[in-house]
């Protein structure tokens, strides 16, 4: 049973219906939206199908543009003015329904004028309308889109933009409620990759000093000597000289040799 009925005079708009029409099925389904040209399947009788479809629908969609009251008949006079006019039938089965009807003005389409109604057709002239223009259609059939799914709840649940932008928004907070990881501990792999200068492979427990670009002699005492030009990471226990290095730790060393207070002892 479709939701909406999107009725059009043949001569005027029809391609602005069948814009309006095509995006409300993107966003809806097209078995909620019925339009002549495609919901009326090969060999079925349109009068009946028209009339089936305006019955159960909860919605009308009056497309209606510059040329819509003076579009003429086969006998020559307005077709609007015929009481089988199928755009003049669909709209007063509608009305006398009570279903919601919303013209939908097109173009430099101006405010419906009872006086070019039939009686049957005067209460459309009190409906409020939308607007369509197309040089604006995308942000119209946007405002079109959401007046429908906010009017009509069985929209509303099936509405496949609004599911997009809620899905994207669920995307973004469990982005940003995902716990931090904080810093990680720099591993053996992490040492290799980092550290220059003919080290070779390190394993295991890297114990020891660690001296950035030494330029001169340096006794480090116990453990090995790994130079490097940058660390980063939680290194606790590693000692890190960074600089010039020659003479001043090899003193240090050398008083204390004298002293009597070396490591080695």
């Amino acid at each position: 049973m479709p939701d909406v009925f999107v009725n059009y005079r043949t001569g005027d708009e029809e391609s602005a219906a069948t814009m309006i029409a095509r995006e409300l099925a993107r966003r809806f389904g097209a078995e909620r939206i019925f339009f002549a040209s495609n919901s009326i399947e090969p060999g079925r009788r349109f009068p009946v199908e028209l009339v089936r479809a305006v019955e159960e629908c909860e919605a009308l969609l009056a497309v209606i543009g510059p040329r819509w009251a003076e579009v003429r008949g086969a006998d020559g006079r307005p077709a609007l003015e015929a009481e089988q006019d199928w755009t003049r039938r669909e709209i007063h089965t509608a009305l006398a329904r009570g279903v919601l009807v919303i013209p939908v003005l097109v173009g430099k389409a101006t405010r419906i004028d009872h006086a070019v109604l039939p009686d049957d057709l005067q209460e459309l002239a009190d409906c409020q309308y939308r607007r369509f223009d197309h040089r604006n259609a995308e942000s119209d059939l946007t405002a079109l889109g959401d007046t429908l799914a906010r009017l009509l709840p069985e929209l509303g649940a099936v509405d496949r933009d609004a599911r997009a932008v809620r899905e994207r928004v669920e995307a973004k907070s469990r982005k940003k409620s995902a716990p931090d990881p904080g810093p990680t501990r720099m591993g053996t792999r992490d040492v290799e990759q980092r550290v220059r200068g003919g080290i070779g492979n390190l394993n295991g427990d890297l114990s020891g000093t660690f001296v950035n670009e030494p330029k001169g002699p340096v006794n480090t005492g116990r453990g090995h000597q790994y130079n490097a030009p940058h660390f980063e990471g939680d290194n606790t226990g590693v000692q890190f000289t960074a600089g010039d290095n020659s003479g001043t730790v090899h003193q240090r060393f050398e008083r204390e040799r004298r002293h009597g207070t070396t490591d080695d002892e």
